[in-house]
């Protein structure tokens, strides 16, 4: 067999490898492998010219668009990350653009005016520096995360009793928040009441309640609002701005529509309808509720009041004319609306010996509906109703509208042109109860059904289900369904909220405790979760390249036991940025959503609802917090600002530099300059000036580098020798330098190789020195010189400019030709 031959340089390195690993056996010193150092984060800096895209260099005026990529290389585990970015020569040679600074989903951005201390407000042109902040950043950064809510337990609201029906609101960062609104309460009494659900506790930013005000504005505090409230009220989600609602608002002057803003915490208007007084009295109102873009409500006169959601303003023509009786009782409107077959359904209750009512409003027409020119009734004199709500036949399609009056289990029903329709079969509430409008849901089962709260007489709080698929109540759900486990039962239930997420039912009453309801049980606690993670992957980069996005990766359960969840009856329902359903997916066994079948193309950005069936709540407790991640396969996200290059002619480059900090530590980018070009105000004023020496041949060092001559334009006759001397001055008075500058002198080529190509800043001057051997002049000999060059940071292309020509001239005997 052939012997392999080790290199000498590899036998001696094996040998002496050997012979410290004997050493370390032989006296216990164990070999030391130095570690490889783990990488840190990398941040890529880039810049480009928005004014002019691909414009190299950028021009003065221009916006430029700093762009800083972050490559994740920390931990596994979410952990801080901060990049921030000063910006070089702030207010001088650039200006940052208000509201620039783009941030990737997740981070939160912040700004400075002195590079130090940073603030989560704008402050405009006077910011120097700018940061972008991610509490739990992740490895690759194509991901967002929300929390997982945990069931939602029993929770004192602070309502003082009458908080009404609960809205939810998720937030940007996906906390979820309950709020609810006092009803029929004075003007100046605080109202509005939030309560977190990820921790059971009201939100930050109390004392709760805060009073309701017409005015714009953060919500205040204390006895100081200005707009009271309705006995059932009906609220409104802005379908633009689904953070924005709208609710009945009186104030001492009219009836209209309030609005608050739930993200900002803040009052957004007061909108009025109608004046209050005249006769019948106007005092309050019922509603609202929403169809075609317009808002609806009923005064206590019985007119019907619209405003449009839009333009915030009263809708032409409106108040309309009555559809119901007048009713005021205490000042308040006794009755509810609801929505049938695209027409506007009312129920009033007039006080005394007046039936209750239904009417029925057509939009179309702003008129009453053909069928219902007279308001039909619904109940005896002297009984009274709180709801309205919507008759479905077994397809779930909308066929008229009920109403069911409180103290007897009697419910009266008409069709939507007005005739009589049957009551639904087998719905049914206890004698003495007071029932309420009903929550109308597709439930997790897939059918239709409506939960109806109720209280009074031997009932302390309750639902009754009833599914209209099977025109019968709901299967496996006890009616009415009493609340054992809150409150001691004692709910007195005014109305749910669906959350679509969880699958479960918040519901709130006239006890002031919050709860939630399993819709297919009845139980409660609701034991579900979940999550809404929208993912747009666009919104990762503002550099305005392609490319950065290649797909749809998965979403992940993290921080929670998998053996806690049935992932079986879990689901994830992905949908498009209109709501449009595009998948139901199941969960794998390691608590993932594949998501690469969903093309980012045909969907830029979608919304994953994580439906979670709980087998526990374990997982909820302490300082666990289980998350629902989503993630896609793309480059590294981006920070983002704008800045304007300045006028002055003195800008003649920017530079930029980010650093940043996370779990691996403190790194910089890449440095980026970007030269700015002269432009048409910004052109150097360059100037030539040809001389000769005038020195006598026994002077002629007088006529080298920097002699003093004489300098001349015309010798003098008998100064010269056999050679002539030239001095080539060439100067820049500004306002910006020059570059590539070469002498161009035909007559004389030494001159030109005397120069050579050279630069020449603003306000400066330079000469050069070369001569000529004449022999014998029998006439004058005129010698000419230009510069050719180009202005600092001239676009690639640009063609020279030429400054001259100037010239000097020799004479030896004779000085005209």
């Amino acid at each position: 067999m052939p012997r392999t031959r080790i290199p000498c340089t590899t036998r001696r390195y094996a040998l002496f490898s050997a012979a410290l690993l004997a050493v370390g056996l032989t006296t216990g010193i164990s070999a030391v492998i130095p570690a490889t150092a783990a990488p840190s984060s990398v941040l890529t800096k880039s810049a480009q010219d928005v004014t002019s895209p691909g414009a190299n260099p950028a021009n003065h005026g221009d916006t430029v668009n700093w762009s800083i990529g972050y490559t994740d290389n920390g931990s596994a585990t979410p952990a801080p990350a901060t990049i921030t970015d000063p910006i070089s020569a702030a207010a001088t040679a650039q200006t940052y653009m208000p509201g620039s600074l783009h941030a990737p989903p997740g981070w939160t951005p912040s700004w400075s005016t002195d590079g130090s201390t940073f603030q989560s407000t704008d402050p405009g042109t006077a910011t120097t520096a700018v940061r972008a902040s991610n509490p739990s950043a992740r490895p690759g950064g194509t991901s967002i995360s929300n929390p997982l809510l945990a069931p939602v337990q029993a929770t004192a609201t602070a309502t003082g009793g009458d908080g009404y029906t609960p809205i939810l609101h998720r937030t940007a960062s996906g906390a979820v928040e309950s709020w609810n609104f006092y009803h029929h309460n004075a003007a100046s009494q605080p109202k509005a009441v939030c309560v977190d659900l990820l921790t059971g506790a009201l939100c930050a930013g109390g004392p709760w309640p805060k009073p309701l005000n017409t005015a714009p504005g953060p919500l205040g505090s204390g006895a100081t609002g200005d707009i009271a409230t309705p006995l059932t009220p009906q609220y409104v989600q802005d379908p633009a701005r689904p953070d924005v609602v709208y609710y009945a608002a009186v104030t001492v002057a009219s009836v209209g529509v309030g609005c608050i803003d739930l993200a900002a915490r803040a009052n957004c208007g007061y909108f009025p309808l109608q004046n209050t007084g005249g006769s019948p009295v106007v005092s309050g109102l019922a509603g609202l509720v929403a169809l075609g873009g317009n808002m609806y409500g009923v005064s206590t006169n019985g007119q019907v009041l619209c405003l449009s959601i839009a333009s915030q303003t009263p809708c032409a023509g409106q108040p309309y004319a009555a559809i119901v009786p007048p009713n005021n009782t205490g000042g308040l409107y006794l009755g509810s609306m609801t929505l049938a077959g695209g027409k506007i359904f009312a129920s009033s209750s007039p006080q005394g010996s007046a039936q209750p009512m239904l009417g029925c409003f057509d939009p179309a027409t702003n008129t009453v509906c053909v069928g219902w020119a007279s308001p039909h009734a619904v109940g005896a004199a002297g009984y009274f109703a709180y709801g309205a709500y919507t008759a479905y036949d077994t397809s779930g399609a909308e066929i008229g509208a009920c109403v069911s009056v409180v103290n007897t289990p009697l419910t009266t029903c008409y069709t939507i042109a007005g005739a009589p329709l049957a009551a639904p079969a087998g719905l049914a509430f206890p004698a003495g109860a007071l029932s309420f409008n009903p929550t109308t849901i597709t439930a997790p089962n897939g059918r239709l059904q409506s939960y109806f709260p109720i209280w009074g007489g031997a009932v302390a709080g309750a639902s009754v289900c009833y599914d209209w698929n099977s025109a019968a109540p709901c299967a496996g759900v006890p009616n009415p369904q009493t609340h054992p486990g809150v409150n001691g039962g004692a709910t007195r239930d005014y109305g749910y909220a669906y959350d679509s997420t969880t699958q479960c039912l918040i519901g709130l009453g006239d006890a002031g405790v919050l709860f939630s309801q399993d819709p297919t049980t009845g139980g409660s606690p609701c034991v579900h979760s979940g999550a809404k993670v929208a993912l747009n992957p666009s919104a990762f980069y503002c550099d305005g390249g392609a490319g950065h996005v290649r797909g749809y990766q998965k979403a992940q359960l993290e921080n929670i036991n998998l053996a806690d969840v049935n992932l079986g009856a879990s689901t994830a329902v992905v949908s498009d940025s209109g709501g449009a359903q595009i998948a139901t997916l199941g969960f794998a066994a390691d608590g993932s959503v594949d998501l690469s079948g969903i093309s980012v193309t045909a969907h830029p950005d979608i919304t994953v609802d994580a439906h979670l069936v709980l087998l526990n709540g374990n997982d909820f407790t302490g300082g666990n917090h289980p998350d629902m991640v989503v993630s896609f396969v793309g480059d590294a996200p981006q920070v983002c600002f704008r800045t304007t290059v300045a006028a002055a002619c003195t800008v003649t480059s920017l530079a930029d530099t980010a650093t940043g900090v996370d779990s691996t530590g403190s790194f910089s980018s890449n440095a980026v300059s970007l030269r700015v070009a002269p432009g048409p105000n910004c052109q150097p004023k360059v100037s030539v000036n040809k001389e000769i020496c005038a020195a006598h041949s026994d002077h002629l060092a007088d006529c080298g580098p920097g002699g003093v001559g004489p300098w001349v334009k015309q010798t003098p006759l008998g100064v010269l020798y056999v050679h002539a001397f030239w001095r080539i001055t060439v100067g820049n008075a500004g306002p910006v330098g020059i570059t590539q500058a070469t002498v161009v002198d035909p007559a004389e080529p030494s001159c030109a190789s005397a120069a050579g190509t050279f630069d020449l800043a603003a306000g400066a001057s330079t000469q050069f020195y070369c001569g000529s051997s004449i022999a014998v002049l029998d006439k004058p000999f005129t010698n000419t010189a230009s510069v050719s060059y180009l202005p600092m940071n001239s676009p690639d292309g640009t063609p020279p400019s030429t400054a001259g020509p100037s010239s000097a001239t020799a004479c030896q005997f004779v000085c005209a030709s």
